[in-house]
């Protein structure tokens, strides 16, 4: 059995830090020795250029622009800034967006690329409650940090069009649309089961609980009835479906969107209960309705109280007790044993008139459908596993043309309908296809009233409210007495959050906005008494249609200045991580679209490209494994060691590749387990991308994340590999030195170089367009260490080849153009053009073969006829070799392809 190496966390973190500690010294060291010896001096040209940016607003867009020109928008999703600063995952996406946003300049578009803050968030209020401090002095902070790290890592945003979603001139418009959201009816209150957590007193989404407990801080959390607000995103629902097929956006998005919304196509039936209450259902499969043989609700569905007989009242109550403890995801795992309740009450199924008990299950939600089920045993896995949980019956109404067993496992497919008829109601589906019995089982439905077809969905109205108080407050009131929501006056917008040093919710359990009495008790409009709402909006609010203020952020009379919005928009290219697919894009969606109706945009649909870069995982870590004795053993015969086996953390320098594996370089039959982690504190592999940069410089930094794969691959960090690319541009710039002191600087191009120069623009520029950075960087090396074999290059190469390199390392790129005799930045210089005509090949070298074997190779005009083909060839001596003393019996010429003698 393996066994954890025996040590503490400190020292084990300890161990592992000064690893990193020591080669962030090192890289530093060699970045200096690489300097001295010729290198190039990153950190002074790297400052220089970065003020100069600066200082001349160089990506400055202006408000007014020359709107024949065509427009490009680069965004990436904005960053929370939270206290740890970037981490070399960020630059990823923005160093992509950086680079098309630099190159389409270069082709002559008008170029919006901004960056801000998605300022509002619960870490700075936790900390606010922790130690008192105000989360607008704490987010201040880390805006800073994130600020100053991406200037230095030379991103060509326009800083002047920053924005934060806690800028009071921001969030006035983000009330300003949820008044517009109220005017339609799409926000609302209501009194919904939400998941409560005590400890951070406020309620939380879905995805911020796991395991039942707070995904930050892991406190416990319950779920329970809340008065909340809620957008009516279901409203949507039809269109944030049907315009995905306008989008170029990866396909697994799209898909993961239409599965969140979840739209089916069904029937809602109606089951009598005991004193004719009606218990309704929705079902995707009403031909199996002569198979439900009893019914299910969820834990939270309004009628369980009345549904549950005196006798089963108290096990009731103790089961809803349990499952809210329980998250969704949790409670509609597939793979755990089903839990249950039976209320001691029975619902008639409308179709056989049969009596079948109605249970309480907490795998039936009561957001999703009717909050109640019927149960098919027969044909649903959830519903037979908790069938023969319970010992309920199970009834076949489906039957393929091979036998299958249902009692021991759910039939879920395709066939002919089995006892499916009532001669009493005069229904018989027997021997239909059950596809067509489906059409009809509603029809007959909808003849007695006990039923309709439907449409259904997964996708529930957004729960619009947070009890805390960093966040936008709710621009609305209640007089008192009243729970008509009255909104503020849009003059008085924006309702500014009041400054507290009290960031607890009260002892009642109110929001901590309830606190500030002041704030809270006012006059209505009408002149009545009336109290301010406490709860403030989610995080995703601000984040919702920050891309529009973006466009128009300093305009106080609109959100957005209409002819601004018409040029600017859709968003051309929109990058960030995948885990985003169905929340905040969906969200944007639904608010750009209500936004469409009420004119104050002219699209459909807000990101028209959307690209999802890869993880990048923490460098490779090497575990081997030693004997109690200290014995080391191969990773791949540990099951056979006697005893325990104890795992060892073996350093990258005492570690070698074999075949396709890895070993100990002193041993090298011992094998080692290697495996990337994802980025984590906890792990103690975190990149910190300011020790790259001052180790390797920026550029390095840039160029190495789009070099280690395609942009949408899960990829793994390794220092060597920032050495490496260092090393290219330190070879770049020495070759600009050598030619800039050659007496060949201005000679003219020779045929070669005139090829190397011309495909390597097409290349690079292909591949930039395709997002294909890692090829494009691939066929910059080439041209590198192809000059630098020739010694110098002329002017007419170094030029166009800054141009290319600028948009991926900006900075050397514009330190080399200066040095060619440049005053002004490149960074509008217009990109190189390649000419056709220097990459038409017009010579080709092909394979000569003897008696079907090759046997040499010759260099050819594209259009040499055989008798030439066979005169080079015969000046090979191998060909001669095989050929010699023989009659030439055939010869197979191919043009441009193949040669073949065949001799007797």
């Amino acid at each position: 059995m393996r066994q954890p190496l025996q040590s503490s966390p400190a020292t084990r973190l300890a161990r592992h830090t000064s690893h990193f500690t020591r080669r962030a010294v090192a890289t530093d060291a060699e970045a200096e020795a690489n300097v001295s010896s010729g290198a190039y001096p990153f950190k002074d040209l790297e400052a220089k250029w970065q003020k100069y940016w600066m200082d001349n607003e160089t990506f400055r867009t202006p408000e007014e622009v020359d709107t024949s020109k065509p427009k490009y928008y680069a965004l990436d999703m904005f960053p929370y800034p939270s206290g740890a600063g970037l981490h070399v995952g960020h630059p990823e996406g923005y160093t992509a967006t950086d680079i098309i946003a630099r190159y389409k300049r270069m082709n002559g578009y008008n170029v919006l690329h901004p960056m801000g803050w998605d300022a509002f968030g619960l870490p700075a209020e936790q900390y606010a409650i922790e130690t008192g401090t105000h989360p607008r002095e704490t987010t201040k902070k880390n805006v800073n940090r994130f600020r100053e790290q991406l200037q230095s890592l030379g991103f060509s945003y326009d800083w002047k069009r920053e924005l934060a979603t806690t800028d009071e001139k921001y969030y006035k418009w983000t009330q300003w649309i949820f008044l517009k959201l109220l005017e339609r009816g799409l926000a609302y209150q209501a009194e919904v089961p939400v998941n409560w957590c005590p400890a951070l007193g406020t309620v939380l989404a879905n995805e911020e609980v796991i395991d039942g407990l707070s995904e930050r801080g892991n406190h416990p959390v319950i779920r329970k009835p809340m008065k909340q607000w809620m957008l009516r995103i279901t409203a949507y629902a039809d269109r944030l479906i049907d315009d995905l097929d306008l989008l170029d956006w990866p396909d697994s998005i799209k898909e993961m969107q239409r599965n969140w919304i979840g739209r089916s196509t069904g029937a809602e039936i109606v089951f009598k209960t005991e004193g004719d209450k009606e218990l309704t259902v929705f079902t995707t499969r009403p031909d199996t309705l002569f198979g439900a043989t009893y019914m299910v609700v969820a834990p939270e569905h309004p009628m369980l109280k009345e549904l549950t007989t005196e006798d089963c009242a108290d096990a009731v109550e103790a089961y809803v007790v349990e499952s809210a403890k329980k998250s969704d995801l949790e409670r509609t795992e597939l793979q755990k044993t089903k839990t249950g309740v039976a209320t001691g009450s029975y619902a008639t199924n409308p179709v056989t008139g049969e009596k079948i008990p109605v249970w309480v299950a907490d795998y039936v939600l009561g957001s999703y459908g009717s909050g109640a089920v019927m149960a098919v045993p027969a044909h649903d896995t959830r519903d037979h596993a908790f069938a023969q949980e319970y010992g309920l019956p199970i009834k076949q109404v489906v039957q393929p043309k091979e036998e299958v067993d249902v009692q021991s496992e759910a039939f879920t497919g395709t066939g002919k309908m089995i006892n499916s008829a009532n001669a009493g109601l005069g229904l018989d589906f027997n021997g239909m296809a059950n596809q067509e019995a489906l059409a009809a089982i509603v029809e007959a439905l909808e003849a007695q009233e006990a039923g309709s077809k439907k449409v259904n969905y997964k996708l529930r109205d957004w729960l619009f409210a947070r009890q805390r108080y960093w966040g936008e407050p709710f621009p609305v009131m209640f007089e008192e007495g009243s729970t008509e929501p009255i909104p503020v006056p849009e003059s008085e917008l924006p309702l500014v959050l009041p400054e507290t040093d009290v960031y607890k919710p009260t002892e009642d359990g109110k929001p901590p906005l309830a606190n500030i009495t002041d704030w809270v008790n006012i006059t209505s409009p009408n002149g009545k008494p009336a109290m301010r709402e406490t709860n403030t909006m989610p995080q995703w609010a601000g984040s919702c249609w920050y891309y529009l203020r973006f466009i128009d952020p300093e305009n106080d009379q609109y959100a957005i200045d209409p002819e601004l919005e018409k040029y600017w928009m859709p968003v051309d290219l929109y990058v960030g991580g995948a885990e985003h697919c169905c929340l905040h894009l969906l969200y944007a969606r639904f608010w750009h679209k209500v936004l469409y109706d009420i004119g104050v945009v002219n699209t459909k649909e807000p990101f028209q490209t959307l690209v999802n870069q890869g993880m990048i995982l923490g460098e490779v870590e090497y575990t081997g494994y030693k004997t109690e004795e200290g014995e080391w053993v191969s990773s791949n015969k540990t099951k056979k060691v006697e005893g325990d086996v104890i795992s060892v953390k073996v350093p990258a320098e005492e570690v070698e590749k074999k075949g396709d594996g890895y070993v100990l370089k002193d041993a090298a039959q011992i094998r080692l387990d290697s495996r990337a982690h994802k980025m984590s504190k906890s792990r103690g592999n975190v990149i910190n991308p300011d020790d790259v940069v001052q180790g390797y410089g920026a550029d390095s930094l840039r160029l190495y994340e789009m070099f280690m794969g395609p942009l949408r691959d899960t990829k793994v960090w390794s220092t060597r590999g920032v050495d490496g690319v260092h090393r290219f541009l330190a070879r770049a710039w020495r070759l600009y030195e050598a030619s800039l002191a050659s007496d060949t600087l201005d000679a003219e191009l020779t045929k070669e170089q005139l090829k190397l120069l011309n495909a390597t623009i097409k290349k690079v520029g292909e591949d930039t367009e395709n997002m294909a950075f890692n090829t494009a960087i691939s066929s910059m090396m080439e041209f590198v260490n192809a000059g630098t074999k020739q010694g110098s290059l002329p002017r007419a190469m170094l030029e166009p080849f800054a141009l290319i390199l600028a948009p991926y390392a900006p900075h050397v790129a514009e330190e080399l153009w200066s040095k060619l005799g440049h005053e002004n930045t490149l960074a509008y210089e217009a990109y190189p053009e390649y000419d056709e005509q220097y990459l038409v090949e017009d010579t080709v070298t092909m394979g000569v073969q003897v008696q079907g074997k090759m046997r040499g190779t010759i260099e050819l005009a594209v259009d040499a006829d055989e008798e030439t083909a066979m005169a080079a060839a015969m000046e090979q001596p191998n060909v001669a070799k095989w050929t010699d003393g023989k009659t030439v019996r055939k010869v197979i010429y191919r043009p441009g392809k193949i040669l073949n003698i065949i001799v007797g």
